[in-house]
């Protein structure tokens, strides 16, 4: 495999740039219509014919935001299946941190290549709403039935997996993934050292096993905000414990209202939790305050199974989770994926990398390490741990609903303003203020039109 790191570096200083200037078997092949003459998805997709995989070479150039511990390693393990089935592809890996919001400069510099008509060959992006709406309608990426159909993977993804990657009856993207937003992590030792018997389950034990946690000069909860985004992953947590799954859905297609009182009490049951943060939580990074989180940082913090993966790749081991407060028997979910471009240089290529994404063997490469656990419905159990197998059942048999910070649930321009209330409750602690920003946000995204 040839992963450039100077690839990296150019492309971080571009994004750098940008965000100044602006304040993933056997592929197929076909030939494409230019990017202004894809204005239709759903009605133009082709009909490739096979290609020989073998024969694969030549550049392959993926953006993701992935960078840090457990995420890197997993990327590299399936970027290891890809050059084993292909072993002529040389992969440019333009992985890419920062920036506002999740990936949000590697985003910002897709956004310009894919409107300037030079997209990368594939990239990462979460399943549903934030490809569809930013992409997919625009006519930006090729719809991948003959993808899925070659590939088998109509049978390999839980149907109502198929249904979030699609639009119009197409799917998109191939997911890599599934997620679950709504843990949280603990140190057994640091609640037992105040006298805390079992994690919390519900936000009135948090608070009761916060006040004896701060007596000892111990934060209850992690947070790392420097980069505006965790605050408003831990609130949509504190939304299904507050509101339950049918209403917190209704928050996206107008049956519940912004405004509803239980909104008001999940962001009061927000602002009370800020109270019990690490200090530093607006000039760390989330993955900075994990690192910290086996020696002398929180007892607990809110955050997805990737931080599973994180504290494996750290070596740490005394840690241990349950649902976030109010959330048993919820499974928010969310999904990466990656897709097709239309007009990728190294269309072929991409081709056979999104065969690799859905494929068995690259999904069970990446999610024993990355921590989450597999797409597809017929992962080999016997490589995942306890954590995983778990989620594996609670995927089973839990209510699902999709989250908001990772673009299950609603679309990318709302997710920022979603992001800047919650860090503006986290920063001013004005619970009016930020409910008025939901609420001006979700009419400016249209919820329930």
């Amino acid at each position: 495999m040839k992963s450039t790191v100077s690839r990296f570096l150019f492309v971080a200083l571009i994004a750098t740039l940008v965000v100044a200037m602006a304040a993933c078997a056997a592929p197929v092949a076909a030939p494409v219509a230019p990017a202004e003459e894809a204005a239709a998805p759903a009605e133009e997709a082709a009909a490739p014919a096979a290609a020989e995989g073998t024969d694969l070479s030549g550049p392959l150039e993926i953006f993701s935001w992935w960078t840090t511990g457990g995420e890197v390693e997993a990327l590299d393990a399936v970027y290891a299946v890809l050059s084993e089935r292909y072993p002529n592809i040389e992969i440019e890996n333009a992985a890419l941190v920062g920036g506002a919001g999740q990936g949000g400069a590697m985003k910002a510099l897709l956004e310009t290549r894919m409107m300037g008509g030079e997209p990368p060959d594939s990239f990462q992006v979460h399943l549903g709403h934030e490809l569809i709406d930013s992409h997919v309608i625009a006519g930006r990426m090729e719809p991948l039935d003959f993808l899925y159909e070659s590939e088998g993977l109509y049978d390999a993804f839980p149907q109502d997996l198929v249904d979030i990657a699609s639009y119009e009856g197409s799917p998109y993207s191939v997911p890599i993934n599934i997620h679950r937003s709504n843990m949280l992590w603990y140190r057994p030792d640091k609640l037992a050292s105040v006298g805390v018997e079992a994690a919390p389950t519900t936000w009135d034990e948090f608070f009761a096993a916060a006040d004896k946690l701060a007596a000892a000069g111990i934060p209850a909860m992690g947070l790392g905000e420097a980069d505006q985004t965790m605050a408003a992953h831990i609130f949509e947590s504190i939304l299904v414990a507050t509101l339950g799954a049918d209403k917190y859905r209704g928050l996206f297609d107008g049956t519940t209202g912004w405004d509803d009182p239980l909104v008001t009490q999940a962001l009061e049951t927000a602002n009370k939790m800020f109270d019990y943060v690490n200090p530093d939580f607006l000039s760390v990074r989330q993955g900075e305050m994990v690192a910290t989180f086996p020696e002398d940082g929180p007892a607990m913090f809110i955050s997805g199974d990737w931080s599973h993966g994180q504290l494996k790749a750290l070596g740490y081991t005394d840690y241990a989770w349950v649902p976030s407060p109010g959330t048993d028997g919820i499974f928010i979910v969310l999904s990466d994926s990656f897709g097709l471009p239309v007009g990728a240089p190294d269309r072929d290529n991409a081709i056979g990398w999104l065969g690799v994404v859905g494929s068995k063997e690259g999904q069970d490469a990446f999610n024993p390490i990355k921590g989450s656990i597999p797409a597809r419905v017929d992962g080999d159990k016997s490589l995942y741990d306890e954590y995983q197998l778990s989620a594996m059942d609670d995927f089973a048999s839990n209510t699902l609903v999709p989250s908001i910070q990772h673009g299950a649930a609603a679309k990318q321009s709302f997710i920022l303003d979603y992001d800047f209330a919650l860090n503006d409750l986290a920063t001013n602690r004005d619970v009016a203020k930020a409910q008025d920003m939901l609420v001006q946000a979700a009419e400016v995204a249209g919820f329930g039109q």
